[in-house]
């Protein structure tokens, strides 16, 4: 593969990073290519289980990696605030956090906090643990905040009015609403930190099409086995790979020179390919309407970003 790939990630002895949902596909090759580089590298993962078992994978792959494992659970916001704490105990710097966890196309379902699904997890979750971690990232010399979105928010702009679906659900008009309010989070909090005079730089990314798990969760989960096969017949003959599909989260983790409220994703259609600037929706560069999620966001979460002054 010509143009940039994991050869040209600099250094990251001294810097600590957090992945979500870093126990399989592209989270899990962005947590081993970091601590490849010499990251230390907390796994963030819901399932023990799972969480263990890349954990023992990548210490097998990167025997002289520094990593380790703690649970988060984005669709519990109790789940969100305890690894926050724990984290905030256990380690005294947080260079990178990598917003990555999420779920695509699920029925209609409600997180434990009685969000809709997609937008509590893929959104709220990520929104509460960045700013329960906004201190140390502050504290921290060139940290980043690179959320993972996706080219499917193209689908969708959010609905103020209706960020729980309520009046309207979709599965995949959800999901595209999710991306979107990963994308209008990125675009006011880099303007925040921006007023502030902040050089933490919040920047996004997306995949193109990797093939994943995010793919065959939820038709696993719901025994929905032709969309299930169909996807996992997508994955194979037209996806890139999970390592490909991760090059765009790790240039806008790591490359010199990314920007505030960059978007970073495969050269080639939004498909695949080497990773550089991305095309986006124009309604996720919307200042009014990046205002008033993030409004609405500390609402219903209840973290507020006391250290950003809007």
């Amino acid at each position: 593969m010509t143009g940039w790939n994991v050869r040209d990630i600099p250094e990251q002895s001294g810097r600590t990073a957090v992945v979500t949902g870093a126990n399989s596909g592209i989270g899990y090759v962005a947590a081993r290519e970091l601590a490849r580089r010499g990251a230390h590298v907390v796994l963030a993962c819901r399932s023990e289980g799972r969480g263990a078992a890349a954990l023992a994978r990548m210490r097998s792959e990167v025997p002289d990696g520094s990593v380790e494992l703690m649970r988060l659970d984005l669709g519990d916001l109790r789940s969100v605030r305890e690894f926050a704490e724990a984290y905030g105990s256990a380690n005294d710097r947080l260079d990178l956090l990598v917003n990555n966890a999420g779920v695509m196309a699920v029925a209609q379902g409600r997180t434990a906090d009685g969000f809709e699904t997609q937008f509590g997890t893929n959104h709220l979750g990520h929104f509460a643990l960045t700013g329960l971690l906004l201190p140390m990232l502050l504290a921290a010399p060139g940290a980043r905040v690179v959320t993972v979105s996706s080219s499917m928010h193209m689908r969708a702009n959010i609905d103020i009015d209706d960020l729980n679906s309520e009046r309207k659900y979709g599965r995949w008009l959800a999901y595209g609403r999710s991306k979107t309010a990963n994308l209008l989070f990125t675009h006011e909090l880099a303007r925040r930190l921006a007023a502030n005079d902040s050089d933490v730089v919040a920047a996004a990314a997306h995949p193109g099409y990797a093939a994943t798990n995010l793919q065959t969760a939820g038709p696993s989960a719901e025994g929905r086995k032709g969309v299930e096969r169909f996807m996992r017949i997508g994955n194979r003959f037209f996806a890139q790979s999970a390592e490909a599909g991760a090059l765009p989260t790790l240039y806008a983790a790591t490359a010199p020179g990314v920007g505030p409220d960059a978007f970073i994703g495969p050269s080639f259609v939004m498909w695949r390919g080497t990773p550089g600037p991305s095309k986006r929706a124009p309604w996720t560069l919307n200042d009014r309407a990046g205002e008033r999620l993030w409004a609405a966001s500390e609402q219903l979460t209840g973290v507020t970003y006391d250290k950003l002054k809007a």
